[in-house]
This record gives structure tokens, C-alpha cells and sequence, in this order.
């Protein structure tokens, strides 16, 4: 390295780590325990709050059932026992009930230079740390709402939104229940939103999407997520409306003039296609993990004068009920 103390200080990043993951003393390569691979995760959920809504959940296996459960009718009545014994009504969807987790590389590379000028922080390998499980977060909420296939070998150029690493909630809803994606209004390839459009304004296009729900799904716990150029039309259609009324203008800004949208509250979130609008619940969307196939591995390089730092799991994306997920794609404003 350029110099002892950012040589000390890659030491010290190194026995940190270990000694988080209850590594053996001086180990560059090891597998997490299940404890520390969910204190990892959770951590890394905390630095998103769309993460901390929905589940994240740790499994033991590759593939399997669904670990959340959800009934998709009612469960209560009356049996006159007189006339036959009472019989349990299993309502558990049994459809698509099914999970595959994909390996999954998050992998880094630490400059010498840049632990040089990290050595002064005391603090250095949380710094570090914290970097990281920040952009695992960010990626996993891509992933979630831009992922369409799971690719041998991924390529960041071609797919720089992460297209390729796994299937997210949205692709599964197209391949799943197509029934309940919007694509198309009259004219092909596109849903036109505005005065004289397929739908005059956002409330509408929300309550159409919020219809494709199950009716026996249709609960209080519904949200929409609304991509950012749809809701900034709208407000900007308030904004015009509201001209020269400083006291609305003031109502805009803080969100109170719409809290909700089709009768759902209604969230922007990250990554998010900017022309869509998803219906569903926070618990209806999950991310799982295997808990024993979180792998690390840290080594020098000075071919190439870094540090790596290479992190694998195996992870998937899932939507727990297909029943209680809507989509409506490819809006065009007016």
C-alpha cells in the first residue's frame, strides 16, 4: 500500500469484520452464520425506509413454499352439527405458492488511496460498512421494481438498472396475472392519462388498477405506488388549478391537498418506473434470503493497488398473493 497506516488500517477493517461474523482470527474467506447474516440484513434494511415496510425474510432453503401466509376468502360461518361434523375451510392460496432464490454477488473494490485518506477515521471499517449496505439496499429496490430476468452473466452496460440479476414483483405480475396488468388503453402499446385521454386523472387510473384487486383482498391495507412523472403532473395540474391562492400552493407543499389517490394512500418510492402505478399491500411484497449462503471473501490486490471485498447469498423476490397485486404500465400523459 502507499503507506503502514492504510496497511494497519486494512488489517484492522479485516479483523473487524471477522470478529462481527465470529470468523476464525485472520481468515480472509468465510461463511456468515445465520445470526450474523440476519443482523447484516437487517442493517441493510435500515437504510431504506421502503425495505423496512416490507418483509424480509430469512429461509433455509433454495426453493420452496412461501413462508407468509394469506387467506384469500372468508374463514368464518356455523355448522349445524346435528346434521354434519364441522369441516376446516383451507382458503390458503395455493397457486403460485412457490419461491426460487437466484445467487446473488455484491461485490467491492476499496482503493489503496482511498483507505489512505479513510485512515484518519477511528471509526473507518463502519464508514465502510455502512457505504456498502446502503447500495445493497438501493440495488435490492431496483432490482424489486426493474428486475425481468435472471441472466447467466449479468451485464451492467446493456441493463443498467440491474434488468438482468432477477425477476421483480412487477415482471412476475406481467407473467403471473397478466389480467391484472394495464398496458394499453385504445390506442396499442400505451394508457393516455389527461383531459380527453383513457383516464381524465390520476384518482380514476388509480380506482381502475385498485378494481383488478381480488375482491376478497380488497382490505384496508392497500396502498398505491405512483411513479414520480405521474405524480408530478398531477401536481402540477393543482398547481394551475390553484394559481394565484398561496394558502393551496402552501396545502400542495406539504402533501395535504391529496393524501390519497382511487381511495388508497399513495407513496412515490425509488426506482419505481416513472409511468406506472402498482396496487398492492407492503406485506404483499417480500424479499428472501437464504441464511446460510451468505459468503465473504476480502484479499489485497496490488496488481491492481485495492482492496476486494466480494459478498454472495442466494436471494429472491416475491409476491406473496398474486391475488392482491395490480399494475397499470406505459401511461402518457396528455
Amino acid at each position: 500500500m502507499t503507506n503502514s497506516n492504510g496497511t494497519t488500517k486494512y488489517a484492522i477493517l479485516q479483523q473487524a469484520f471477522a470478529k462481527v461474523y465470529n470468523a476464525p482470527k485472520g481468515a480472509s474467506s468465510f461463511t456468515i452464520e445465520p445470526s450474523a447474516a440476519q443482523s447484516i440484513n437487517e442493517k441493510i434494511t435500515a437504510k431504506s425506509d421502503f425495505l423496512e415496510r416490507i418483509n424480509i425474510v430469512p429461509v433455509s432453503e433454495i426453493k420452496g413454499e412461501k413462508v407468509m401466509f394469506g387467506v384469500t376468502g372468508p374463514v368464518t360461518g356455523r355448522t349445524d352439527i346435528r346434521i354434519k361434523e364441522r369441516e376446516v375451510k383451507d382458503f390458503s392460496s395455493l397457486e403460485n405458492n412457490t419461491y426460487e432464490l437466484s445467487s446473488t454477488e455484491s461485490d467491492v473494490s476499496l482503493p489503496y488511496a482511498k483507505i489512505d485518506s479513510w485512515a484518519k477515521f477511528p471509526d473507518f471499517h463502519k464508514r465502510y460498512s455502512d457505504a456498502v449496505q446502503k447500495q445493497i439496499a438501493l440495488d435490492r429496490m431496483m432490482i424489486g421494481f426493474r428486475g425481468t430476468h435472471n441472466a447467466a452473466q449479468t451485464d451492467i452496460e446493456t441493463f443498467p438498472m440491474l434488468e438482468d440479476v432477477n425477476k421483480g414483483w412487477l415482471q412476475q405480475a406481467r407473467e403471473k396475472v397478466p389480467s391484472q396488468v394495464l398496458s394499453q388503453g385504445l390506442e396499442a402499446g400505451k394508457i393516455s392519462l389527461g383531459e380527453g385521454g383513457d383516464y381524465a386523472n390520476l384518482d380514476a387510473l388509480v380506482y381502475d388498477v385498485t378494481r383488478l384487486i381480488d375482491d376478497n383482498l380488497r382490505d384496508s391495507d392497500l396502498i398505491a405506488i405512483i411513479g414520480s412523472d405521474l405524480l408530478a403532473h398531477d401536481k402540477a395540474v393543482l398547481y394551475a388549478k390553484q394559481a394565484g391562492t398561496p394558502t393551496e400552493k402552501e396545502r400542495i407543499e406539504s402533501a395535504q391537498v391529496v393524501s390519497t389517490y382511487g381511495g388508497v394512500p399513495s407513496f412515490s418510492v425509488p426506482f419505481f418506473p416513472v409511468n406506472a402505478v402498482l396496487v398492492t399491500s407492503w406485506d404483499n411484497l417480500s424479499i428472501y434470503f437464504q441464511d446460510t449462503s451468505w459468503r465473504v471473501l476480502m484479499l489485497e490486490n496490488p496488481k491492481r493497488n485495492r482492496v476486494e471485498d466480494y459478498n454472495s447469498r442466494n436471494e429472491g423476490y416475491v409476491v406473496e398473493q398474486f391475488g392482491k397485486i395490480a399494475l397499470a404500465e406505459n401511461v402518457e400523459l396528455v
